[in-house]
């Protein structure tokens, strides 16, 4: 096996060695050191313009986007913060953009 990276996303490689493997498993890009790929509650409650109670309160409700605790610290990923926002698009009050 052999690790490659193509277009932001670094992919696992079949090799006549372990065909019997599965051809693909996609990683996460190398982090640069400069970028940060989350956001903390406050961070989050400014941006979406709610408190941080109100974050505490969905994630106890299950509502809200997914987050990472690690300890006791809770970030947000962007890129599930950016997936969140996309499922609560709507193109009139009757219907969703996409789910």
């Amino acid at each position: 096996m052999f690790l490659t990276y193509t277009k932001g996303v670094s992919m696992l490689q079949s090799t006549p060695a372990n065909r019997g493997a599965s051809n693909h498993l996609a990683l996460p890009d190398p982090m640069r050191p400069h970028e940060r790929r989350v956001l903390s509650e406050s961070e989050l409650a400014q941006r979406w313009g709610v408190s941080a109670k109100t974050l505490q309160r969905w994630r106890s409700e299950g509502r809200g986007p997914h987050y990472l605790k690690l300890s006791k610290r809770v970030t947000y990923p962007l890129e599930l913060i950016a997936e969140y926002e996309r499922s609560a698009l709507h193109a009139a009050t009757s219907e969703r953009v996409c789910k």
